[in-house]
């Protein structure tokens, strides 16, 4: 199941994605209704969020975009953690979650990322394994897996950026912005009554 997650995760994630946002659309958010200066501030923190996702996952393409099957890049994110984008993805998520201004609608997509990624991250650390062996070894015992450590940090003073395909990855961080651009056309169609409110989550 593993690798079959690992292998369709991007098919799953817009699937996924698609399904979520079809959610959103004929969903009526609570806390809009009965404390809207919480719905603004889960808005504003979901925005921080999102930010952040995007400057992290930037920050991580510049490191192992172009590496990441010929070098263990132990580098500037990657010396605190072991997976820093998908850590920033699991922030970016969240960020996107809290633009809905649900928390029921957050909580789903945390646990939607625990499901997509977490058998993804056991699936990649096997290929590394086999890839690098012992140097990778040492690697987890040294690194987090998820969560950064700060004090590890280190950079080089110069690293070699492909840029090719680091803007190919840096592609990739647009989804966010996309992500939360929709759910505010989503939020003006519904303040305009054209959607129906089928469920109400707070």
């Amino acid at each position: 199941m593993s690798h079959f997650i690992a292998y369709y995760r991007t098919r799953l994630s817009q699937l996924f994605g698609l399904l979520f946002l079809f959610l959103v659309m004929f969903t009526d958010k609570k806390l809009d209704l009965t404390a809207p200066e919480v719905s603004g501030v889960l808005f504003l923190v979901g925005c921080a969020l999102v930010g952040i996702a995007i400057v992290g996952r930037l920050w991580c393409a510049q490191y192992i975009a172009g590496y990441k099957d010929n070098t263990l890049v132990r580098e500037g994110p990657y010396s605190m953690c072991r997976n820093p984008l998908y850590f920033f993805s699991f922030l970016g998520g969240i960020g996107v979650g809290l633009c809905t201004e649900s928390l029921t609608l957050t909580v789903l997509l945390v646990l939607l990322f625990a499901v997509m990624y977490i058998p993804v991250i056991h699936t990649e650390e096997a290929r590394l394994h086999r890839l690098f062996g012992e140097p990778y070894s040492a690697y987890i015992r040294e690194v987090p897996r998820f969560f950064p450590k700060w004090s590890l940090y280190h950079e080089p003073k110069e690293y070699t950026v492909k840029p090719k395909v680091f803007r190919h990855a840096a592609g990739d961080v647009l989804w966010f912005v996309l992500a939360v651009g929709i759910l505010e056309c989503i939020e003006a169609i519904q303040e305009s009554g054209l959607l129906p409110q089928l469920l109400s989550l707070y």
